[in-house]
């Protein structure tokens, strides 16, 4: 039995295409997670970010690893059907947390979020990932956009930082270059979106958003989460998030005291 918010073709879609829209999976919980941005640009944590040069227009906030201060975040994680919708895309019996994201752009911001995979960031590694991306205000233009079937790509994308554009690897032997997906006929997938509708993607989809020129703001909660293949694995320099002093070694499951289980299906 499939959660009630999803069907098969959901979860045929997840497999294949890498990502796929959950309308409402949010829904009882905006308001908390609203609070919880709120608290956040208040008082950012170590890894805040102001995504904009020198005259670019708006602010571009994000800010991620903070559900264990935030309570706002930890509520809506632990208390939403995120966990077991997760579980049944992915096709895992345990989903585990892996880190909680925030991205704010405020009305009139011209940057757009570059074209992008998680998966080169982190440090794990395996088929059963998910992510999350909820938007918490109507979006339309600069909803999230992701190109179908890009989790299957031979190679992965190589990472680069947002602000400065510099290569986050210096060995980039192992990556392709960040492409283009509209001038090269990619297929994109966008939706116009309520607050608490979620898009669910692969840590491997490629994907990215306009900036927002609307008159409202575009507040947005990520969460990440990891299924029973996800193990530990290097990478060529430090990782984002770094989560320092770790000690797991390549080919380790995620440390459960770090990376708390959420949901483990019934035997």
């Amino acid at each position: 039995m499939t959660h009630p918010l999803i069907t098969r073709d959901h979860i045929t879609t997840f497999q294949d295409d890498g990502v796929v829209l959950i309308k409402g999976l949010f829904k009882d919980h905006i308001e908390t997670l609203r609070r919880g941005i709120e608290v956040n640009m208040a008082q950012p944590g170590p890894y805040a970010s102001e995504n904009l040069k020198a005259g670019d227009r708006g602010r571009f906030f994000d800010d991620y690893c903070n559900w264990q201060r935030i309570d706002e975040f930890g509520e809506v994680i632990h208390h939403s059907p995120a966990a077991e919708v997760a579980a049944d895309l992915m096709s895992s019996d345990t989903v585990q947390l892996f880190h909680d994201h925030v991205l704010v752009k405020e009305p009139g911001t011209s940057k757009p979020t570059p074209w992008h995979q998680d998966g080169p960031y982190y440090f794990v590694e395996g088929k059963q990932t998910i992510s999350f991306w909820s938007p918490l205000d109507h979006v339309r233009e600069a909803s999230l956009r992701c190109v179908a079937g890009s989790h299957l790509w031979d190679k992965p994308v190589l990472p680069t930082r947002w602000l400065s554009e510099e290569n986050f690897y210096a060995d980039d032997d192992l990556y392709m270059p960040v492409p283009d997906p509209d001038a090269e006929g990619m297929p994109v997938r966008e939706w116009e979106m309520e607050p608490g509708d979620a898009v669910a993607f692969n840590y491997y989809v490629l994907h990215g958003a306009r900036g927002n020129q609307s008159a409202t703001r575009r507040r947005a909660f990520s969460l990440r989460l990891t299924g029973d293949d996800v193990q530990y694995v290097e990478r060529p320099g430090r990782t984002s998030p770094p989560f320092p002093g770790h000690d797991m070694k390549t080919g380790d499951r995620l440390r459960e005291d770090w990376f708390p289980v959420l949901w483990r299906r019934p035997v």
